[in-house]
């Protein structure tokens, strides 16, 4: 039967536009539902959750499709739905109010409200009635209704306790006495003694990639390669994990979300894009640090997948694609040996099973398997009868053979909308690849996504970012993360390209950064600007979960352009958010992997490397450069007098640089003082070298 929409049809949410003809009134957040409301002094019923999300799916087909449910809501509730996607915000404030309740978190995360909006009960999923170990709504909202009609107070009382508690987690003594490197000591030892050595990653199931991690850890062995040998080969081991892994799309590239189980074989197999963007700087790194091709492979099968299957005809990366189609998680991916005999000839099928781990019993339902490198290149070579080189030639030949088959399945629903912050760590993780892989392709997917988040999604008159686009629309206040994020990506565009409109871009970010989301009084910033933010309460986070924090690459931002650009407020400003969050991390280590490879970047003397000189002659000089696994050092090319000029106006010191005898001329500055210019390639890498204990692999040097 096919129903009347509801509100939610007039949104551009993927996720609100999924539950557009659900029986249920819903409202999206804002003043329309407030003041109903407030009119029928109703409790609000919130629900939180996004269009990929599996168990949002199951409750939308359990419960808001369901006409009693839907019955006692509209009956008794104002009923708002949020996609946390686009209001991070109001998703921030509500799963912290849960936690702090002791109701849990998760997706879709179900939020009772008072019509001011303070939350006095929740929890996560619902079934439409009860069932064993979890009530059922149609139980519960009755019961809830109740409470909030008879024992007003009482849930008054409650919700303020939680509004209090929330309101005082934006204020903190700074903790100006812990020495930082005991901080960073007390980190990278908790991480090993939590990593599982033998299956890769940290803690048990699920397992979830968390490349802030890794970040970290790189970083910590990029300082001291010698003593610090054990994060580099923790890193390596989740990066072999996963890649080798069910949780790595062996044919089309790219991540699925977790693994449910500890050994990465059995993801949840939503793929997201900032996932797609972070891990792609973490195998970039493996390649930089160890030279493994299976690394750089590995990235560059990421930057195929967001090109080809999240990339928009105007160059911005959509943000995911569901783990479900045809009502079941994970049925485009996994294969049967029925499936791929009817593909592939009869030798090259075996070969590939035999590779990739597809049997009769299957490893996951319905008797499917999920591919992964089950048994090594040699060990099949060898059972084939083949050497390594035609088995490899072979296989990779069978991966896009079923690549194309598998492309003639109905596919996973796509969210089709462009999330600033998101695509501000794609830029990144383009650039980057650009660079370290040599290919330009990659610098002009970044330049189209950049060009189009500067042009699209930020307010001229402010200067502020919205948050997202879809369907001709830029909407909704950009978050700390859509600022910092882009201008992160925005420097790492300039890394790639030596165009300074990106440096100058970045800067112009950063100020509104400053200006809309900066503690003047505590230090630190806030995730949500000022007046938009349910009860007035602004958060700031402390944790880098699944995406990095916007304060942890806000304050990575700072420091890169304060260090290279002189600014000694941004500098300080960045000092005091340090302070805020230390206590924090005294007491949880690993809280914020990625704010602690800024705080040790913070150690650091500034550093200064400029190249003067036009691009071509220039170019051995970059190369040198780039093969150095070094994600927050920036090299200046001063290439025309143009040039000079527009980098002058940001960075005065570059003004009097210039080619020695017309040859593109190195200046290296450390801590204010400056090597002797230099145009010999050795003599460059040899004060490279100086700067740095971790020297480039000759694997990673094209």
């Amino acid at each position: 039967m096919t129903r009347a929409p509801n509100r939610l049809a007039r949104e551009k949410s993927p996720y609100l536009l999924q539950h557009a003809h659900n029986p249920v009134d819903w409202y999206p957040w804002g003043d329309e539902a407030f003041e109903t409301a407030r009119a029928e002094d109703k409790a609000i019923f919130l629900s939180i959750g996004y269009s990929t999300c599996h168990w949002c799916h199951v409750m939308e087909r359990e419960s808001f499709e369901n006409d009693d449910v839907a019955a006692v809501l509209n009956r008794l509730f104002v009923s708002i739905k949020v996609d946390r996607e686009e209001r991070p915000d109001v998703d921030r404030v509500y799963m912290t109010a849960m936690q702090l309740m002791g109701l849990g978190g998760g997706w879709p995360l179900t939020v009772f409200l008072t019509p001011d909006l303070t939350p006095f009960y929740g929890g996560t999923y619902f079934p439409a009635r009860t069932i064993p170990g979890r009530i059922g709504l149609v139980e519960l909202l009755p019961s809830v209704e109740t409470a909030w009609r008879e024992k007003r107070a009482q849930v008054i009382e409650q919700g303020a306790h939680v509004v209090e508690a929330l309101a005082s987690m934006t204020t903190r003594d700074a903790d100006t006495g812990t020495d930082p490197a005991t901080l960073l000591d007390a980190a990278e030892q908790a991480l090993l003694d939590h990593e599982d050595v033998r299956h890769g990653g940290f803690g048990a199931e699920p397992k979830f990639p968390q490349p802030s991690n890794l970040v970290f850890l790189f970083r910590r062995h990029a300082t001291a390669p010698e003593q610090r040998a054990g994060a580099l080969a923790a890193a390596l081991r989740q990066l072999d994990a996963m890649r080798l892994s069910g949780i790595h799309d062996q044919l089309g590239g790219g991540f699925h979300r977790y693994a449910t189980d500890r050994i990465w074989l059995v993801p949840h197999f939503e793929k997201m894009l900032y996932d797609q963007a972070q891990l792609a700087w973490c195998y970039l790194a493996g390649f930089q640090l160890t030279g493994r091709a299976e690394y750089a492979d590995t990235a560059r099968g990421i930057f195929d997948y967001v090109r080809r299957d999240l990339t928009s005809p105007d160059g911005a990366s959509w943000s995911a694609e569901d783990a479900d189609s045809e009502g079941e998680e994970g049925r485009f991916y996994v294969w049967t040996p029925a499936q791929v005999e009817a593909t592939l000839a009869p030798d090259v099928a075996r070969a590939f099973m035999a590779r990739y781990g597809v049997t009769p019993g299957g490893n996951f339902e319905h008797g499917t398997s999920i591919l992964h490198e089950a048994r090594s290149l040699a060990d099949v070579a060898r059972e084939a009868g083949w050497s390594d080189d035609a088995t490899l030639s072979k296989l990779d030949a069978a991966r896009a053979t079923l690549l194309a088959a598998r492309a003639t399945r109905p596919r996973p629903h796509l969210d089709d909308k462009v999330l600033t912050a998101w695509n501000g760590l794609m830029i990144s993780a383009f650039a980057r690849g650009a660079r370290v892989l040599g290919d330009s392709a990659l610098a002009d997917a970044a330049v189209r996504a950049a060009e189009f988040t500067w042009t699209r999604l930020r307010d001229p008159e402010s200067g502020a970012l919205w948050r997202r686009w879809r369907d001709g629309e830029a909407a909704l206040p950009g978050q700390l993360d859509d600022h910092a994020y882009a201008a992160y990506g925005f420097v790492d565009l300039y890394r790639a390209t030596f165009d300074p409109v990106w440096l100058e871009r970045a800067v112009a970010l950063v100020e509104v950064m400053i200006r809309r989301f900066g503690d003047d009084a505590q230090g630190g910033f806030f995730e949500s600007p000022a007046g938009d933010s349910p009860m007035g309460v602004r958060l700031k986070t402390d944790h880098d979960g699944a995406e990095n924090s916007g304060a942890s690459i806000g304050v990575t931002v700072l420091l890169v352009l304060g260090r290279l650009l002189d600014r000694r407020d941004w500098l300080e400003r960045a000092a005091r958010a340090l302070a805020f969050h230390a206590r924090r991390l005294a007491a949880h280590p690993t809280a914020m992997p990625q704010l602690l490879a800024a705080l040790d970047l913070a150690g650091d003397p500034p550093r200064h490397i400029v190249v003067a000189g036009e691009r071509e002659s220039a170019r051995p000089l970059v190369a040198a450069f780039d093969a150095r696994y070094a994600p927050e050092e920036l090299l200046l090319l001063v290439d025309s007098d143009a040039t000079r000029a527009r980098l002058a106006a940001l960075a005065p010191f570059v003004g009097p640089l210039r080619p020695r005898d017309g040859h593109a001329t190195a200046h290296v500055c450390v801590g204010y003082a400056c090597r002797l210019p230099t145009t010999d390639l050795q003599e460059f890498s040899a004060q490279l070298d100086a700067l740095s204990p971790a020297r480039p692999h000759p694997g990673a040097i094209a």
